[in-house]
């Protein structure tokens, strides 16, 4: 079910990776990203298979408390309230889809890149920003590229039967 807190993880992660020239390409693309950033044990051990100076400070309480499970679909990890969530953000005029190659990214509008710059200063949402950070920084592959990093390195998740919850 699309929340609150769901959509502005998203609309952090879309800014994060919104630039003059380019937006975050495809909901897979967004789909795998929005894995490692809301399971930052899978995202810690990610950057360390990529060789990464940085590191993702994973907290003993973290692991459990994931606001909502993602589920094993087609082409690994996938929430269904993504098209609810990517919906309500262009309804709002935050976000604003855009067409590419093989298929619609997402970008933020102005307004939402401001309402992305209140959300990093409250401390609520510093973790995930610096997360969405590391992720532009280590993890900006096509969507076809993160798909094949977690089937490459994540058996436990996608040998997960299709709908059961990660």
């Amino acid at each position: 079910m699309p929340s609150v807190e769901g959509e502005a993880r998203l609309l952090i992660l879309i800014d994060t990776f919104t630039t003059r020239a380019r937006s975050l390409e495809g909901r897979t693309k967004l789909a795998k990203l929005d894995f490692f950033l809301r399971y930052p044990a899978y995202l810690a051990r990610a950057l360390e298979i990529r060789n990464s100076d940085d590191q993702a400070q994973v907290e003993s309480d973290e692991e459990l408390n994931i606001e909502n499970r993602m589920v094993r679909y087609r082409f690994g990890p996938w929430d269904p309230s993504y098209f609810g969530m990517l919906g309500r953000l262009i309804g709002k005029g935050l976000v604003q889809p855009v067409p590419f190659g093989q298929g619609v990214g997402f970008r933020t509008t102005d307004r939402g890149n401001a309402l992305t710059k209140k959300l990093k200063q409250h401390k609520e949402w510093a973790k995930v920003a610096y997360r969405a950070t590391l992720l532009k920084r280590h993890l900006d592959l096509s969507g076809t590229g993160l798909k094949n990093l977690i089937y490459d390195n994540f058996p436990e998740v996608t040998q997960a039967t299709w709908g059961e919850k990660l």
